[in-house]
Parts: C-alpha cells; structure tokens; sequence
C-alpha cells in the first residue's frame, strides 16, 4: 500500500484493508456458529472453506495488477532480515501488532465462556452473533484512516487503545447490553490499532517492505495464538475479570511501546529509519 498510494493517503488505504478483514471475521465467525448450531462444527468448517475457495477465486480475478515494481535495490536486499532486526521502530511495531491481536483474541474468546454462563446462559448460535460488534468497526475504520492521517500514528494507536481499554472496563458490568457495547468498543479500538500499526511499517521501512510485513504478520498472529492461550491461566484463577485486567494491563502496555519507540508523523509525513531511530 505504500507502494501504491500517496503517503498522505496511506493511512485511509491502510483503514479499508482492515474493514475488510473486520467484515471478513464478523462472516468467518458468524457464520460458522450458525452452521454449527444446525449441523455439526465439521460442516461449519467445511462450509468456511469453501467460502474462502470462493474469496481467493474473486481475488485473482478482480484484484488489479500494480503499477509500481520493486526497485533493483529492493530486489537484491529481500532476504536482509538482519537489517530489519535492527530496525527498533519496526521492532516495536512488530510488538505493538503482537498485543493488539492478542487483545482480540482474549476478549472475544474468553467472553464466550462468561456469557454462557449463569445468569446470561447464551447459546451457541446467539454467541456467535456477538460478533455483529465487528461491524462497528467496519463503520469507522473510513473514519479513523483520516484520523490517522491527519493526525498520526500515535495518535491513532492511543485512540484504539483509549476505546479498548473503555470498553473491556464495560465489560465487566453485569448487565449484558453494557456488555455488548463494551465489546463493540473493544473490537473497534483492536480494528483502529491494527490500521495505524500496519501503516507505521511503512513510514519506519525504506527497502525490503514486504519481508518486514511478513515479519510483522508473524508476531501479530503469534499473539492472537498466546492470547487464546494464556488468558486460560487468568480465568481459572479469577474468571472474568482477570481476563479483563490482563487485556487493559496489555493494552497498557501497547502504548508505552509507541510512546517509547514511535517518532511523531502527521499530515502525511513519511518517517524512514532502516537501523536506527532517526529524528524527523
């Protein structure tokens, strides 16, 4: 995407990416708890694949070629991971996107197992329509990609953070409408965070940006793995809540990250450090 927009539009492309992966994970998780109500989790699963089957076939046809190819320079240096370690801003970000989904996923797993149980006793398939909080976030993310924008990248990971925070509080209300709204505000914040972050790698990133987006996707989704996992340790000690206090701890935690290593950008500005922190 930094190949392919202006820098003073990245942030909005950034932002209709993650609205489709929002509206893609509200119909992943939507429709395969409907279909495992009816049938069986297999043919939930089965039914998922094929709908994949189909995106990937829509992809190769309707996405357009670029109109940008690598430089020769960027092409000799693909392979330079040791370069890009060294890279403390896209270290950090490779941090920040770890917590972010880690968040995610911690919140919208572990609150399955509080509302199905006493008083709020939900079903499977009303479980799964949880997730029409996505949408909220798929309603904002136009909104937050200006934001971002115009006001930069720590501005928009505060904001995320700020909302998520707000809402895993809410959460812990005992009435189910504070919590579904507390949840709303939980997936739009993870939704503005993961925007702003996966801009930053390019405004931290001259050469070799699609190595340090994989290297970025791996410590994303190698949080959301840590967050399906270890939250099990904090509800079996305090349930609930202490699920929700090692979200907001994290969340916490994530914006120290930025503050500490991310260097101010707005209106556009491009930041551009390969080994180390360069002042703009």
């Amino acid at each position: 995407m930094h190949d392919e927009w202006p820098a003073s539009h990245v942030g909005r492309a950034t932002a209709a990416y993650v609205g489709g992966t929002v509206i893609g994970g509200f119909c992943g998780r939507v429709l395969v708890r409907l279909v495992a109500a009816s049938a069986s989790w297999k043919v939930a699963f089965v039914v998922l694949a094929g709908a994949n089957l189909v995106a990937a076939a829509l992809l190769a046809i309707w996405l357009p070629r670029e109109t940008r190819r690598a430089s020769p320079q960027s092409r000799r240096h693909g392979q330079s991971l040791a370069r890009l370690l060294g890279n403390r801003q896209l270290i950090a970000t490779n941090a920040v996107g770890f917590c972010v989904l880690f968040t995610q996923v911690a919140m919208f797993s572990y609150v399955t197992f509080h509302l199905s149980a006493e008083p709020y006793s939900l079903s499977t398939a009303a479980l799964g329509w949880l997730f029409v909080v996505y949408l909220v976030g798929a309603g904002v993310m136009p909104f937050a990609g200006r934001w971002i924008d115009a006001r930069g990248h720590r501005a928009g990971l505060g904001s995320g953070m700020a909302l998520g925070a707000t809402g895993a509080l809410l959460t812990l209300a005992p009435w189910l409408p504070a919590i579904v709204a507390g949840l709303a505000l939980v997936g739009t914040g993870v939704f503005v965070a993961q925007a702003t972050a996966s801009s930053y790698i390019g405004a931290v990133t001259r050469e070799d940006r699609g190595l340090a987006v994989g290297l970025y996707s791996t410590c994303y989704y190698a949080g959301g793995s840590l967050g399906a996992a270890l939250p099990a340790l904090f509800w079996n000690a305090g349930g609930w809540t202490a699920c929700v206090l090692l979200v907001m701890g994290l969340q916490a935690a994530t914006v120290a990250l930025a503050l500490r290593f991310w260097h101010p950008t707005r209106f556009g500005v491009r930041q551009v450090s390969d080994t180390r922190l360069t002042p703009v």
